[in-house]
């Protein structure tokens, strides 16, 4: 069993492979990851229960020849290669030169805009692919549309998490303390990579306007969780917003469980999503869901709680529904119970990884669906 991914460094998509690493049936499955950059943050610890690989370089050539990442294939001999987004079109060439039985990619979420070179490449990775993974609704059908010729080989597993450790009731990480808070100020948590696909610029520019209409007790705070090629921007946009001190920055965390509990809000402003596995870890914690209406995010709130989604792109949307939340705290509270009840009820690690097995044994999209 071959995983293959550009990284495991940070993100979603980097922690549901881990967490298929230390979950999978051992005695039915001999994992390996091959990552195409370098490992990252996600693959400490994995080593008890995966073999961890990465490439040898791949010039530009390798995407019509790629010879070095198709020996690699041939040396672990997997059964099954499980490829990932952003590795699809070179990483299934190349697994199916090397001889692969089975393949099988999961689009964990297309980028925003969504280029016609990707989905061209991932047109052809999808002729050789025998199972592509959407992790949400929304997104099968986005790829059945664009990318799939044969919308039969698309399979819906939505992404799951632990709902042991991401719970509420958890003691909170002293995030108002370690930050000089006033106690009582609200405090709005995002958790993400920092990338203009999860739009933090409008979010600065909604918090920017919250505060400006803000008039009773504290004004709330803002704490963004990650790391990414963003950070240098929106550290300049927090300036410009004259936010210092009430928007916070922290960076790469890895007690995203204890951290959580310290949100009231938490929020996300994505342009577009698959499945979030961060918006999921929130609800699982009993953390009300304040996100923008785009890819999964609607799946994943349900009826009780659409009334907590916001148009993307519309900054001013959003800080309204913020300022609905903080004002309201029996209904935050209660939408936050919801939250979590809607996670443990539809969107488990353990439905998730139950689903990837039977999908690795050889069951058809159409056998998963109804079985």
């Amino acid at each position: 069993m071959l995983h293959i991914v550009l990284d495991l460094h940070a993100g979603g998509l980097e922690r549901v492979v881990a967490d298929l690493m230390r979950r999978v049936d051992p005695a039915r499955f001999d994992n390996h990851v091959l990552a195409l950059r370098f490992l990252g943050r996600n693959a400490q610890g994995l080593g008890p229960t995966a073999r961890l690989h990465v490439a040898d370089p791949l010039p530009p050539w390798t995407m019509l020849w790629p010879q070095p990442l198709m020996r690699q294939i041939r040396e672990i001999a997997p059964d099954v290669v499980h490829t990932h987004s952003g590795v699809w079109y070179k990483a299934s060439l190349a697994a199916r030169w090397a001889g692969a039985r089975r393949l099988i990619h999961t689009d964990h979420g297309r980028p925003y805009p969504d280029p016609w070179t990707a989905r061209l490449l991932d047109r052809l990775a999808a002729l050789r692919t025998d199972v592509i993974v959407a992790v949400s609704e929304a997104l099968a059908r986005q790829l059945a549309t664009a990318v799939a010729a044969d919308p039969s080989r698309i399979v819906v597993v939505p992404n799951g998490v632990d709902v042991a450790r991401f719970r509420s009731g958890l003691h909170d990480s002293g995030l108002h303390r370690a930050l000089g808070l006033d106690p009582a100020a609200p405090i709005i948590g995002s958790v993400g990579r920092l990338d203009p696909v999860k739009a933090y610029d409008v979010m600065l520019d909604a918090f920017a306007r919250l505060r400006g209409e803000w008039r009773v007790g504290p004004a709330p705070v803002l704490v963004v969780v990650g790391d990414g090629p963003e950070g240098a921007r929106l550290a300049g946009l927090v300036e410009a917003h004259r936010l210092q001190g009430a928007a916070h920055m922290l960076g790469w965390r890895d007690d995203i469980e204890r951290v959580l509990p310290s949100f009231d809000v938490f929020s996300l402003a994505s342009r577009s999503e698959g499945t979030s596995v961060s918006l999921l870890e929130a609800m699982s914690a009993g953390v009300c869901p304040v996100v923008t209406e785009v890819g999964g995010n609607r799946a994943v709130l349900g009826g009780e709680l659409a009334h907590r989604l916001v148009p993307s792109g519309d900054a001013q949307a959003l800080a309204d529904a913020w300022l609905v939340a903080l004002q309201d705290r029996e209904r935050r509270c209660a939408d936050g119970q919801a939250a979590r009840r809607r996670v443990v009820e539809r969107f488990s690690l353990d439905a998730m990884i139950r689903a990837y097995e039977r999908l690795y044994l050889g069951e058809s999209g159409a056998d998963l669906a109804t079985g």
